[in-house]
């Protein structure tokens, strides 16, 4: 089989790059990293069976996802969390684990047939859902279309659609309970995202590495103060 494998995060490209050499000699993969790999033009010459696009933020040519079996893991239990920013949006919604849905791309938003589902927890840092999220997608997910035809089913439901969350959406302001703040924290706390802030007069802090102590009476992380910027 050969299949395409485009991200840009590093915990994606690091297994993308082990899972290539883990097949070499039974599947052809290639990897894309960024964005202008990603060309009609690259993808006919390589003829893949799938094109597999975990955590890929840009939006894919017309001329590819009409011609080629284009696969999008998203972060929810579609219908459910169409849309962007779905970790964070779960999380301030209170959820505590969630399903990475591998589905169809098709011209509208996240609605595209499911190949599969699989469980996962919310625990931790972005950073540490964004790897452990990966770990399933590249040893539960993608093998089995490896190994057999999978047929896509419509997804069923109501669909609950997201809005893509702004950096100032993750100001902390003195009303939050100490939990929300903790899931601010946690929430933005990995690579390539603007953290969780609060603004003290000209500075502005910025927070990563929080933890619970004390049973939860209260919270430690590691703050950065810089200038404001206007």
């Amino acid at each position: 089989m050969k299949i395409i494998i485009a991200t840009i995060k590093s915990w994606n490209i690091e297994r993308a790059y082990a899972m290539q050499k883990q097949y070499e000699g039974i599947h052809q993969i290639e990897v894309f990293t960024k964005k202008e790999e990603l060309t009609p033009e690259a993808v006919e010459k390589f003829a893949p069976d799938y094109i597999f696009l975990p955590h890929w933020s840009y939006l894919i040519a017309k001329d590819i996802t009409e011609r080629w079996n284009c696969v999008v893991f998203h972060m929810t239990d579609l219908p459910y969390g169409r849309g962007g920013s779905p970790l964070q949006n779960l999380i301030v919604r209170g959820h505590k684990d969630t399903k990475i849905s591998a589905i169809q791309v098709t011209p509208r938003l996240d609605d595209g047939p499911v190949y599969m589902k699989e469980a996962l927890s919310l625990e931790g840092s972005a950073q540490e859902i964004f790897e452990r999220c990966s770990e399933i997608i590249f040893t539960k997910m993608i093998p089995v279309f490896l190994k057999q035809e999978l047929i896509p089913v419509p997804q069923e439901g109501e669909p609950v659609v997201f809005k893509r969350r702004k950096p100032e959406e993750g100001r902390i302001t003195e009303d939050m309970p100490l939990d929300k703040i903790y899931d601010y924290i946690r929430m933005l706390d990995a690579e390539g995202y603007p953290r969780a802030y609060m603004d003290f007069g000209p500075y502005r802090l910025e927070f990563e590495q929080v933890q619970t102590t004390s049973g939860g009476e209260s919270l430690e992380a590691k703050v950065k103060i810089h200038i404001r910027e206007e």
